[in-house]
């Protein structure tokens, strides 16, 4: 009965301020979680350009993206340069673990990522990564030990690369629970912890869900047991802002349900990581969210590449 807890840090406003009240209410909840951080620039205004794509500005409207977000922020990259969140909020990031969390790798350029990954070459995504892990390695003196796509946007470079990298798991896609991916046969040896349950602005403004019975809606879903587990992403610009109140009442409903609240990694460390099944895994889609993104499939029957996966 184990419910972790991934925390995705997209922004310096996120880190800044949504990531220290986070932190204290965790804290009065005696929970700890996984927080995963954005390391490079922040380019959030960039992501105006997702204006033609089917469906985006429906979940604008849904989510309040302004009020979330705040003006400033959604000018960076165009009319404001983007501020350096791994040079700027260091100590922040390094408070996290200090508090006693697991904290990781999300992503060094969060829109430059999520728009660019699913056609980028090896080159480009083992760049991106490399400066990720870097940054890390800089703000925290030793390597991260996991990784959590931005926007659960992966290719297949970047899979090799999650073990490659020396992760112990990755948190990258979407799905029912953990597995080790296979991409058109090819095997990946690091093992993904899907996140299994939608996310609060996947559910905001759709039949009748608002910022008020919206953790209420969520807790419905949680009722029974999964002997996996489960995976909750939140963001700290959403959950850890203007949705607090939401969150809250998730924490105390989860824990009234029997449910051990807990950091990504507890789950990892509760499993036999190579006698996970083997699934596959590819873009795919989820409700409530435009796009493509990584998604757990049926598990893999067939033969697979085991000299790729070296």
């Amino acid at each position: 009965m184990r419910l972790a807890l991934k925390i995705d840090v997209d922004t310096l406003r996120g880190t800044r301020e949504g990531v220290p009240t986070l932190v204290e209410l965790l804290r009065k909840h005696g929970v700890t979680a996984t927080f995963l951080f954005s390391l490079g620039p922040d380019h959030t205004g960039r992501a105006i350009k997702r204006v033609f794509r089917p469906g985006f500005l429906g979940k604008v409207r849904r989510t309040s993206v302004l009020r979330h977000y705040g003006v400033k922020t959604l000018l960076y990259g165009t009319l404001l340069p983007g501020p350096d969140i791994g040079r700027r909020a260091a100590d922040v990031m390094r408070g996290v673990r200090d508090a006693g969390h697991e904290t990781g790798v999300h992503c060094w350029d969060h829109i430059r990522w999520q728009d660019g990954v699913a056609g980028a070459d090896e080159a480009w995504t083992y760049a991106e990564m490399r400066r990720a892990c870097e940054r890390y390695a800089e703000i925290f003196r030793e390597p991260p030990r996991t990784h959590g796509a931005a926007g659960w946007q992966m290719n297949v470079h970047a899979l090799r690369m999650t073990q490659r990298l020396g992760f112990d798991y990755c948190s990258d896609g979407r799905g029912t629970h953990p597995h080790l991916p296979i991409w058109n046969a090819e095997p990946i040896r690091c093992p993904q912890f899907p996140t299994t349950l939608p996310t609060l602005d996947e559910l905001v403004g759709i039949d009748g869900v608002t910022e008020e019975n919206v953790a209420a809606h969520l807790l419905e879903r949680t009722q029974e047991p999964v002997p996996a587990g489960h995976v909750f992403t939140l963001h700290a610009e959403l959950e850890g802002m203007r949705l607090v109140p939401a969150f809250e009442q998730l924490l105390v409903g989860w824990k009234a349900q029997g449910w051990t609240l807990c950091p990504v990694r507890a789950l990892y460390e509760a499993v036999e990581p190579m006698a996970l099944p083997r699934c596959v895994t590819g873009p795919g889609t989820v409700p409530g969210r435009t796009g493509t993104l990584l998604v757990q499939g049926p598990e893999f029957l067939g033969e697979v590449d085991l000299a790729r996966a070296a």
